[in-house]
């Protein structure tokens, strides 16, 4: 594992976090970090830091992320996701709304409108490190790597996802929760 860029992406970490709670927009990670910060350990290494906020506060966030130094990088439609460059490491911001009958759902895109599991978005938040970040809820992060195949077709699971679901389920089980 490269701990030297594990406590580079802690860092930025930290800094979203700062910056968000700054400009008053809430945020939550996902992906693999988050798993990370409910299980309270580094499990691998991460190619990216993965977010979660809602489309209301996208612009005031990255007009934030722009003064505090990361640099747009071209990816899914804005109305979607968000990326950003720092110090040779990447973010990306997904955007989340509320549909009619106010239920989570994907902000924009060729997906707009699709509902993300009920456990969406946050749980209790995630220790690591000496942070503490809001996450998504281990029961939707669940969810989401055993559906990203199914909701994204041509898509193939990832033994990392595979890796992920049995350590969140374990982690589960061990702590009395129940799993999706």
């Amino acid at each position: 594992m490269d701990t030297r860029r594990a406590g580079q992406q802690l860092r930025l970490i930290a800094e979203v976090m700062e910056v968000a709670e700054a400009n008053d927009v809430a945020v939550w990670l996902r992906g693999g970090w988050a798993m990370d910060f409910f299980l309270g350990e580094i499990t691998r290494d991460h190619g990216d830091i993965d977010w979660f906020t809602w489309e209301a506060g996208a612009g005031k966030l990255a007009a934030a992320l722009a003064r505090s130094g990361y640099e747009p990088v071209a990816g899914p439609p804005p109305q979607q996701q968000l990326d950003f460059a720092k110090a040779g490491l990447e973010i990306s911001v997904a955007l989340l709304s509320k549909d009619g009958a106010g239920r989570t759902c994907v902000a924009g895109g060729p997906w707009a409108g699709t509902l993300w599991p009920e456990a969406m978005p946050a749980a209790a938040p995630g220790r690591l490190a000496g942070l503490e970040a809001s996450i998504v809820s281990p029961q939707g992060q669940i969810e989401i790597k055993r559906m990203t195949p199914v909701w994204v077709p041509g898509m193939p699971r990832r033994a990392k996802d595979v890796e992920d679901i049995a350590r969140l389920e374990t982690a589960l089980s061990q702590r009395g929760e129940r799993h999706a």
